[in-house]
């Protein structure tokens, strides 16, 4: 079981240090091409973007940081937990809210539920 622990901790800070690093650097282009999402040179907007982008660019760094020192192995399922699940919640709420989204927001809820109930099962089985 500690290798699967390992795996998705991987796999968890290598998307958050992925996508939180492209939509820091370059966001108008990361969500045209992964989301669909074409972006104004809304000062505002972009600004919140990159903020959220840095949370998710840090939170992959403390998951990445959890591969390698096993005391960190529940806080950094705690915080993938976080911020997978906080972001498919947000989801299922604009969903019901707002609508239908595009096929590529889809699969990007799709992938944050089954890292969420990854890193919940390896906590739980990490805690018991």
């Amino acid at each position: 079981m500690e290798i699967i622990k390992i795996v998705i901790l991987s796999l968890s800070s290598l998307m958050l240090l992925f996508v939180g690093t492209m939509r820091l650097i370059n966001p108008k282009k990361t969500y045209a091409k992964n989301s669909g999402i074409t972006l104004d040179d809304d000062v505002n907007l972009l600004n919140e973007i990159r903020g959220v982008s840095a949370v998710m660019l840090f939170g992959g760094l403390i998951i990445l940081l959890g591969t390698l020192i096993p005391e960190l192995a529940i806080t950094s399922f705690t915080i993938a937990i976080l911020i997978f699940l906080g972001f498919a919640l947000g989801r299922l709420l604009s969903i019901s809210l707002d609508g239908k989204p595009n096929k590529q927001i889809i699969q990007g809820l799709i992938f944050e539920l089954v890292f969420s109930t990854a890193n919940i099962l390896c906590l739980i089985y990490t805690l018991v």
